[in-house]
């Protein structure tokens, strides 16, 4: 029995932690995804600028915390008649070896008033 114990006993920690890891990654993708479409909606808006869409997501970032998307960069571009967020971060490790990164994008037609 303590043989066996020696053998699973490992195998079922390191599991449940990928388990754990799992729903670190998923709470970290969908952090990003959040901030992306605000800092969407913050750029594209009729009047709204790079800078506009960066302040928000920022403050997207400190009001969900940083602590399961670490390392966040949001990069912005206002192109044309096209506006795209782009984010990119680390989820947390659970597991010291395992770093899975995190990418989400939002892209949205400017909004323009009608003449």
């Amino acid at each position: 029995m303590t043989v066996e114990m020696v053998f699973v006993l490992p195998l079922v920690f390191t599991i449940v932690l990928l388990l754990a890891q799992v729903t670190v990654w998923a709470h970290a993708s969908q952090i990003a995804q959040v901030t992306a479409a605000r800092a969407l909606a913050a750029s594209r808006a009729d009047g709204g600028s790079v800078a506009a869409g960066q302040t928000t997501a920022a403050d997207t970032l400190a009001q969900l915390g940083q602590s399961s998307l670490v390392n966040p960069q949001v990069t912005i571009t206002r192109a044309g008649a096209q506006a795209t967020v782009h984010v990119h971060g680390t989820a947390a490790s659970v597991l010291p070896w395992l770093h899975v990164g995190i990418n989400a994008d939002a892209t949205g037609v400017i909004e323009q008033r009608a003449p």
